[in-house]
């Protein structure tokens, strides 16, 4: 199985190319159109204005040939072709072009302003409409009437939609390596997987999450990234560990790795403990997450300094985390190490970690101090217009299910319903909305 290594790109002090903020805007729909026939022989001919056309969308889709959102530094901001006006003889305005934009797998489109998701891009086949464009607005052959021949309105397109959003990019792997540096991760990586991370004595060596595929004798394997910085205070921003936090959240089991011969004169425990402070801080959530220890660097214990993997596993193993002493560069304990890790996974459920939606663009937002009328054309006819029935309908879809119940409870809980009945209004008759014609029943 051959696996893409992922690869940040540095510009200057802490930037990454795993998080961006980005304008996105659609199109606005078309105007409707006011003209009328100019017939020879026919000195006042109806009205043939055509409806305006509808705006582009902003719509996000998964490239698979991406993996860093490097190119979202240089371009910012994302507007789609609005839609064009309608036009003499039922001419229809042409609709605004959709963008699309592309993102890698495992993209995060969140608001900027909330932090709430708007959609993760974790589905290589996922579409994503995040900004519909604008309704087109409908020319005055809509308007037309028994009463009414010759309306001189058409109604505005919709207007656009705005937002700035955040685009984070969340490593999608099943496993999570997590330590201080210099502990030997990126060695583990290279010895169990196919990557090939750079490997050198001094901290911060590895700048990027590294992805690589552990390949098991008889079993599927997984996908394991080196999750590269953490320290204490990355939660608050210190080092360069907060930069890759983010990534942890899809993992579904955490090594912990610590150097058992502590040739820095570290204290593994502590370490743990503290990584742990820092997980829990960005995110509770991860403190769920089953963890194994991997206590690294056995072969440079000392005679008699053995214990340090005893005194790891009387202090959490009654906590069931497991500990394997290991040797990365020899080899040592990595077979049972994997094994273990892999059962882990077998056990849990096989679904990806996704990020639910939590913020609903364009969602319809009434305004009670917005007007509207409702008034009896003529006899079986009726009509209900106004700023606040038009933006009602520029959010709502009337043909699936779930917009028409919303329609009848908005008409019903704002008293529309109560005021067509003092009109008059009988079952069979015909409510005029924008366009939209309904037959009244009770």
């Amino acid at each position: 199985m051959v696996w893409s290594l992922f690869y940040l790109e540095r510009h200057g002090e802490n930037m990454f190319a795993d998080s961006a903020k980005i304008f996105i805007k659609s199109g606005k729909g078309g105007d409707g159109h006011v003209s009328f026939r100019r017939e020879l022989y026919v000195p006042n001919g109806g009205p043939d204005g055509g409806d305006g056309g509808r705006g582009g969308d902003i719509i996000f889709i998964v490239d698979e040939g991406l993996n860093t959102l490097t190119d979202f530094r240089h371009i910012r901001k994302y507007v789609a072709q609005s839609g064009e006006e309608g036009g003499k003889r039922n001419q229809h305005g042409k609709d605004g072009q959709d963008l699309i934009i592309k993102v890698p797998l495992g993209t995060i489109i969140k608001d900027d302003e909330s932090g709430k998701v708007i959609a993760d891009m974790s589905d290589a086949d996922k579409k994503v409409i995040v900004l519909k464009g604008g309704r087109g607005g409908k020319g005055n052959q809509h308007y037309a009437t028994a009463t009414m021949q010759v309306p001189k309105y058409a109604q505005p397109g919709q207007k656009s939609m705005e937002l700035y959003v955040r685009l984070e990019l969340k490593v999608i792997a099943d496993v999570g390596l997590v330590g201080y540096p210099n502990v030997g991760k990126s060695t583990l990586l290279s010895r169990v997987t196919n990557a090939r991370p750079k490997i050198a004595n001094y901290h911060f060596t590895t700048l990027n999450p590294n992805l690589g595929v552990v390949d098991l004798d008889g079993n599927k394997g997984f996908v394991i990234a080196d999750i590269p910085g953490l320290i204490e205070g990355a939660s608050e921003g210190i080092g360069l560990g907060h930069e890759f936090l983010k990534h942890i959240e899809r993992t579904k089991v955490l090594i912990h790795m610590v150097d058992a011969a502590s040739t820095e004169g570290r204290d593994p425990i502590d370490d743990i403990n503290k990584i742990n402070a820092e997980l829990k801080a960005y995110n509770p959530d991860l403190m769920n997450r089953p963890q194994v220890i991997a206590a690294n660097k056995i072969d440079a214990i000392y005679d008699g300094d053995e214990s340090i993997v005893d005194k790891l596993k009387a202090e959490f193993e009654p906590k069931g985390i497991k500990v394997f002493g290991i040797s990365a560069v020899g080899g040592k304990g990595l077979k049972e190490l994997l094994y273990a890790v892999n059962d882990m996974l077998e056990q849990m459920d096989s679904t990806p970690v996704v990020f639910e939606q939590e913020y609903f663009p364009g969602q319809f937002r009434d305004n009670p101090d917005d007007p509207y009328t409702v008034e009896k054309v003529e006899d079986g006819l009726y009509s209900i217009e106004g700023p606040r029935i038009e933006k009602m309908l520029g959010y709502t879809n009337l043909e699936a299910e779930k917009g028409f119940i919303f329609f009848q409870k908005f008409m019903k809980d704002n008293g529309i319903l109560e005021e067509l009945e003092n009109l008059g209004i009988q079952e069979g008759d015909t409510v005029k909305i924008y366009g939209h014609e309904f037959e009244y029943y009770k």
